[in-house]
């Protein structure tokens, strides 16, 4: 099995089989790292720029769903092409970010990759695309739909006074929401947080254990 063939097959576990020949063609092209990463819950994917001697390099979490991994992996692929073009000189998600991104997405929205409602979500997100998809909250609404996650929740469906945890094994006890923010408290150390509405938690009794694998 070639470098190419071995791509494919990985990347059709992760993402819809209509993208997998276009993002094939994009590692072989940018010449980058894609690494699948166990779940963590600061981020979904991430981009390091090559240094002396080694490829752009790109992380995504294992356990999105087909179309949310595909959507991270393009806007960090995005990351990718602006920093070819602009180097350090620009904002991480400023206007040659947000160019980028609608640029590679447009090829995908083409192709019959999306269901209608994840299609709708995406194009008023791409109107101005944030730091995050998970920053656009229709967006992310629509992608949970499509999650296969065993015993992930989004904080905002839990009770008040509901334990969970975040991060590494971090239990919290949920609070009263401020705005646009849940308040709750870390029962180890008796700090107070800001969460997200959309923030993935576990209730406290259950915590997922997943692989990773390279490409």
């Amino acid at each position: 099995m070639n470098q190419v063939t071995r791509n494919q097959s990985i990347l059709s576990k992760y993402i819809p089989e209509p993208a997998v020949p276009v993002i094939s063609e994009w590692i072989y092209h940018f010449n980058f790292k894609l690494k699948i990463k166990k779940s963590r819950s600061t981020k979904y994917g991430d981009y390091r720029p090559p240094l002396p001697g080694t490829n752009h390099q790109i992380t995504i979490n294992n356990d999105l769903n087909k179309y949310a991994f595909l959507i991270t992996l393009v806007h960090e692929i995005a990351h990718l092409l602006c920093w070819e073009r602009h180097r350090n000189n620009v904002k991480p998600h400023g206007p040659e970010w947000k160019e980028s991104f609608k640029e590679l997405m447009r090829p995908m929205m083409r192709l019959q990759i999306f269901p209608d409602d994840v299609r709708t979500a995406i194009i008023g997100y791409m109107q101005d695309p944030g730091a995050s998809s998970c920053s656009d909250e229709q967006l992310t609404r629509v992608l949970r739909r499509y999650d296969e996650k065993t015993g992930v929740v989004l904080l905002e469906i839990l009770p008040v006074h509901a334990v969970f945890i975040f991060g590494k094994n971090r239990r919290f006890v949920k609070g009263a929401k401020r705005r646009s923010r849940i308040a709750c408290k870390e029962l180890e150390t008796g700090r107070d947080y800001l969460f997200s509405p959309l923030s993935e938690v576990i209730p406290a009794e259950m915590q997922p254990v997943v692989a990773r694998e390279s490409v």
